[in-house]
């Protein structure tokens, strides 16, 4: 357990912004607290910890410690990608593994050694959200998005909207191809979500106790491209397909 819980430290300040670190260690903990990507990063890491950690001790025999423990150590493996695993959360009641999943689409700080969306899009895209239905009550009022007490501009505001849209296509798009490939949709659901986001396990035969050494070979050719292209963020690898980028 004390391997565990240090494993899980040092898991979660890989995930937070490398700039944060740098402020840590030279003794400026108030703009680490200020930091508002941080704070969200936290409060989701937090969130999804308790609401695992009430259904395991209402659904499983495990003491609280070790229920708590099992918790803490998936939430904060799987959002920062890191790709380790304690426990076979596929073995949880279903309610608890969509919530895992659901965290293979979030991903960690920006600047920082987690794949995935990265917490700050997230934040950007439901506060643009928030801030639309807010304009459409005040049309004529002036309501900019904000991050960190800084106006966004609404071309960065574009760019997060259209990362989402091209990834989510992407997954399904994946998913469909995958399932040509391996006939469960749970597998290829897990297979495509876990590599584009470069987590590790995923769910149905390479759940967190399997890999992925049974996939055909042709499968795993098509995974490595979907893990090369969520690492290298889509935009920087699809734009070499783009025929206007090698004419210049």
């Amino acid at each position: 357990p004390f391997i565990q819980y240090v494993v899980t430290i040092f898991m979660f300040l890989a995930g937070t912004n490398f700039t944060l670190s740098y402020l840590a260690l030279r003794g400026n903990f108030r703009s680490i607290l200020k930091d508002e990507e941080f704070k969200y990063y936290s409060i989701i890491t937090i969130g999804f910890t308790i609401l695992v950690f009430i259904g395991l001790l209402l659904t499983t025999a495990l003491g609280v410690e070790q229920a708590f423990r099992d918790s803490l150590f998936q939430v904060v493996s799987i959002i920062t990608t890191t790709g380790y695993a304690t426990a076979d959360y596929l073995t949880w009641v279903p309610i608890l593994a969509m919530l895992i999943f659901s965290l293979f689409f979030f991903g960690g700080s920006a600047g920082s050694t987690g794949g995935g969306i990265k917490i700050m899009r997230i934040v950007l895209l439901f506060k643009n959200s928030y801030y639309e239905l807010r304009r459409m009550v005040h049309p004529n009022a002036i309501i900019p998005v904000k991050f960190n007490k800084h106006s966004v501009e609404p071309r960065i505001i574009t760019n997060v909207l259209a990362f989402f849209m091209l990834y989510f296509l992407i997954f399904g798009l994946s998913t469909v191809i995958f399932t040509l490939i391996e006939p469960s949709m749970e597998t290829a659901m897990g297979a495509v979500a876990t590599s584009l986001g470069n987590i590790g396990p995923g769910l149905g035969s390479v759940g967190p106790a399997d890999n992925f050494a049974h996939i055909k070979p042709i499968g795993k050719w098509f995974l490595s491209f979907l893990m090369l292209l969520g690492r290298l963020e889509l935009f920087t690898v699809l734009v070499l397909f783009s025929p206007s980028f090698w004419k210049q």
